[in-house]
């Protein structure tokens, strides 16, 4: 659909949220285009995944028109089909770095939360308006506490306040608040350095630190024990202990 448009390069695709007038708001059908982005380009050869957009805000989240009149059942699938597209970002194998470079507010800031990476603008800010109204961000809570911890979460999501990119950064919402102009750079430079290696040990790698992440260390050891001895069995683990032992580059596919 327009408003969400797929690139690709010889390395890279690039999933734009393209529809600026209506500031990349989450519409039902945007939610649907980006789940099929994402997982379309999870199952082609690229290596990463930038997700960007196009005008004066990154994205401004859901769209109200959706919730007008709808009944619980409605609403409660809105929020699913929103879930579905967060869980299909961190389902690919792919990284997946978020390029922000204005506004994200509410779903627009679980969305960067939810990325695998982020790069901001100085000029960005994140939100989590849902506080100062009628309607608190619940499912934009679940993404951005796993990422700022629960104090900093709440202080976005009862107050609604703006959070500038530095302290977006310092908060651990983005990897890094960048200049401007070196914004791309960034992005590019980061993405380049987190898809070095092995794509399938990569693939791997991603979905067992989410699979890990949030459970208490015993059961987490207990996981990763399994996945990373399955893991030694995989050709990209046999060709990065060669190399490393024959002393040159590994050379993956």
């Amino acid at each position: 659909m327009d408003a969400v448009r797929v690139d690709h390069d010889d390395r890279f695709a690039t999933i734009t949220l393209a529809n600026p007038t209506r500031r990349n708001v989450l519409a039902l059908d945007v939610l649907d285009a980006l789940t099929d982005a994402f997982a379309t380009v999870g199952r082609s050869e690229a290596r990463g995944v930038i997700l960007a957009a196009e005008g004066p805000v990154f994205s401004a989240g859901h769209d109200f028109a959706d919730m007008v009149g709808a009944d619980r059942a409605t609403a409660r699938a809105l929020f699913r089909t929103c879930t579905d597209l967060m869980e299909t970002v961190q389902g690919i194998g792919q990284p997946v770095i978020a390029r922000v470079h204005a506004l994200a507010t509410a779903a627009g800031c679980q969305l960067v939360a939810t990325c695998d990476l982020a790069v901001a603008a100085e000029s960005a800010g994140f939100a989590l308006p849902g506080g100062r109204g009628g309607l608190f961000c619940h499912t934009p809570a679940v993404a951005v506490a796993r990422a700022v911890g629960q104090k900093r979460a709440l202080e976005m999501a009862l107050t609604g306040d703006v959070v500038d990119a530095a302290t977006a950064a310092d908060w651990g919402l983005v990897n890094r608040c960048v200049p401007d102009d070196e914004l791309d750079a960034a992005v590019v430079d980061l993405l380049h350095r987190a898809t070095r290696g092995g794509r399938w040990s990569k693939a791997l790698g991603k979905q067992g630190f989410y699979e890990q992440v949030g459970r208490h260390q015993a059961e987490a050891y207990a996981l990763t024990i399994e996945t990373m001895a399955a893991a030694t069995q995989t050709d990209d683990a046999r060709e990065g202990i060669a190399a490393f032992l024959e002393k040159r580059p590994a050379e993956y596919p």
